[in-house]
């Protein structure tokens, strides 16, 4: 009951955030305006000529799809960050593959380790990551934690105080408790970020918290095990090494700042280094201080472009009006849209208040699939067989509204097939949702959809 016990604690506050609205996205259709593509490497911006060559190539090996051409223009125009060239990136799947690569990067680090997440438990996994962080801590390499008030209200201050007299330096987000607040109280902006950044050079992020739920693997084979059951959640991440975990970097350092944190010992936290791999990845990070959401945006601006396929998973599905019709209207295009959520979910709410929304997806031709099993808790997109999103953020109102969310873009081929292959076995795992049979389900579960309905703004 994870999300069930932090969406109340959270909700309980909600009255005392801003009344901030989604951006209308009815320019995204009409917004595309060419314009020259630009991209980075470990020494700086491209060329034009060079960046060209890029799209060229990115075009000819994906079929010539205008998907690239109006979402690159689209995302330089939504978001700002760069298209950073260069790149290797690892696709990790649940709590176990992704833990040993994020503690080896640990017990690697030379210079500095930056840790942000919503979650830290002081569990057995949370003693796993305490000890990594101590052990580099006593060797001079400066750890920098930020860790979220809501997201940690079940880890005792001790955990984190045993860092801290060790050197770490720990940042509590948003204290829920004004009296710990350095700037203004605002209870209902939460840092809903999962990003690990050892000495510039690689950056994990996605869906992944500090969690004992990720002790074990999913069963992504197809199990039946229910939510209950003590099997791992169903969780994906990525590895980034090269000349983008810049970009991460920033973000990280930018809500250090922001939240006042003391000052951090000089580092080498931008290090110039080399491209490891062909991967081109660009960063996007939100936050409610931002005039709109740029991941919001920039997952519309996709959905809104794609010509082929749109394939999402996702943990918790509260969609705006504005994300249906995106949906909808990229079926009626004769594009494959599917949607892989969850059907066992530590929130019963916050699946009958996206269950709600099934019968006019289902009707505009969405095709919605249900993971059996292990609890979902992936955030992740493919468009196209081409353009690819890994992050932290929901299809629900508080990711859009009022959390600061990490997300990356991935161009390319090579990783989109791995992305695909994975969201194929899931499809294997998962129960898909007949039009005809939801129209028939019970007047007990429409009452639950329309009760939980009512809540979406704050879920």
């Amino acid at each position: 009951m994870i999300r069930a016990t932090r969406i109340a604690a959270a909700c309980c506050v909600a009255a005392a955030g801003g009344c901030a609205t989604l951006p209308d996205t009815e320019f995204l259709s009409e917004r595309y305006v060419a314009q020259s593509a630009r991209f980075e490497n470990a020494r700086g911006p491209l060329t034009a000529r060079r960046s060209a060559a890029i799209v060229a190539e990115l075009k000819r090996r994906s079929g010539d799809l205008d998907v690239l051409d109006k979402q690159i223009a689209l995302e330089q125009e939504i978001v700002g960050s760069p298209l950073v060239v260069g790149n290797r990136v690892t696709l990790l799947q649940d709590g176990p593959a992704t833990y040993k690569a994020m503690l080896a990067a640990i017990a690697g680090a030379k210079d500095h380790v930056n840790v942000e997440s919503y979650i830290i438990e002081d569990g057995a996994a949370g003693e796993r990551f305490a000890e990594a962080l101590l052990e580099r801590e006593a060797h001079g390499v400066q750890v920098n934690v930020i860790y979220d008030s809501v997201g940690a209200l079940a880890t005792a201050p001790a955990f984190f105080e045993r860092l801290s007299q060790a050197g770490v330096n720990v940042l509590e987000f948003n204290p829920v408790n004004p009296l710990s607040m350095k700037k203004a109280w605002a209870p209902n902006h939460r840092d809903h970020r999962k990003l690990l950044v050892v000495d510039g050079r690689v950056a994990f992020l996605g869906g992944i918290n500090i969690s004992n739920v990720y002790s074990a693997g999913s069963g992504v084979a197809g199990s039946r095990r229910g939510a209950d059951s003590g099997g791992g959640w169903r969780d994906t991440d990525i590895e980034i090494d090269g000349p983008a975990v810049a970009e991460f970097q920033k973000l990280f350092l930018d809500t250090w700042e922001k939240q006042h944190g003391k000052p951090l010992a000089k580092r080498d936290y931008l290090p110039r280094i080399a491209s490891p791999g062909t991967e081109i990845v660009r960063a996007v990070g939100s936050t409610p201080d931002d005039p709109y959401s740029l991941i919001y945006l920039t997952l519309i601006s996709a959905i809104t472009n794609a010509e082929k396929q749109v394939y999402i998973t996702n943990a918790y599905f509260v969609p705006d009006p504005q994300l249906v019709k995106a949906l909808v209207e990229a079926s009626g295009r004769g594009v494959d849209v599917r949607l892989i959520l969850p059907s066992n979910s530590d929130s019963a709410l916050v699946a009958n208040a996206g269950r709600s929304h099934y019968a006019e997806l289902l009707e505009g031709g969405v095709k919605i699939y249900e993971r059996r099993g292990a609890p979902l808790h992936a955030k992740t997109a493919v468009v196209d067989g081409v353009w690819s999103w890994v992050g932290s953020s929901n299809l629900d109102w508080r990711s859009a509204l009022d959390n600061d969310e990490i997300n990356a873009v991935i161009l390319g081929r090579d990783f989109a097939g791995q992305m695909q292959a994975a969201y194929a076995r899931d499809i294997a795992a998962s129960d898909a949702i007949d039009l005809a049979s939801w129209q028939r389900r019970s007047l007990v579960l429409r009452v639950k959809e329309l009760a939980a309905g009512l809540w979406g703004r704050l879920l």
